[in-house]
């Protein structure tokens, strides 16, 4: 079954599709209220995904059930990830981005956004898709799975264009993570977008606006 879902459209007859995943412990409302702050009129009638993760026990908050893409079972080290939990849910993503395809936006008009945990799907599911997306947005996340990348990106999103933005007082996913990832796209031939501000977990009004110029780009 494909994700519960927020949907909202800018028009009738959309042209683009944007797929926003939020992050551990929120819901699809999330980033609504960000994503009103952009002006993508440029672009043509946009229609915004915003899926709720499963509800599943997370290891790191005591087992407590919550919206989460994957489990989290220590603050600390790539040894520990969720490998299953992370598969399970790129499998529910590609399958919002097969549907939106199936409704008529090409997987060219869409691009694939996401924050912290949602960030971590995005670069996960984006970079793996077989058919090529129009952008990837991560914000305040990091490359899952990264010893995995090289092996399995799919040669259509070689070249698709990566916007990345961090905090530089992020005490959630600190910043020396992200750029770690960045790197390691990089050193992939992957085209990265990179921005960081002085902000902690969240995202700043400088950023949105540099979101804005990004989305216009690649959806052009």
């Amino acid at each position: 079954m494909t994700l519960e879902s927020i949907e909202l459209q800018t028009g009738e007859q959309p042209v683009a599709s944007v797929i926003v995943l939020h992050g551990l412990g929120a819901d699809g409302n999330d980033f609504v209220p960000i994503c009103d702050e952009l002006d993508l009129a440029a672009v043509g009638p946009v229609r915004f995904v915003f899926p709720h993760a499963p509800v599943r026990p997370v290891t790191i908050n005591g087992g407590m059930r919550m919206r989460a893409w994957y489990d989290i079972t220590g603050a600390e080290g790539v040894r520990r990830e969720d490998e299953a939990g992370l598969r399970d849910s790129m499998a529910e993503v590609a399958a919002l981005l097969a549907r939106e395809q199936a409704r008529g936006i090409a997987p060219t008009r869409t691009v694939l956004m996401g924050f912290s945990q949602g960030c971590a799907m995005a670069l996960l599911t984006g970079l793996r898709q077989p058919q090529r997306l129009a952008g990837l947005v991560a914000l305040s996340g990091y490359l899952p799975l990264a010893a995995s990348t090289a092996a399995e990106r799919s040669p259509a999103n070689a070249a698709t264009p990566v916007f990345m933005a961090h905090g530089r007082f992020d005490g959630v996913i600190p910043i020396a993570r992200a750029t770690a990832s960045r790197d390691t796209l990089l050193a992939l031939g992957q085209p990265v977008e990179w921005h960081e501000y002085p902000v902690q977990h969240a995202v700043s009004a400088e950023e949105i606006a540099d979101l804005n110029a990004f989305l216009l780009r690649v959806l052009a």
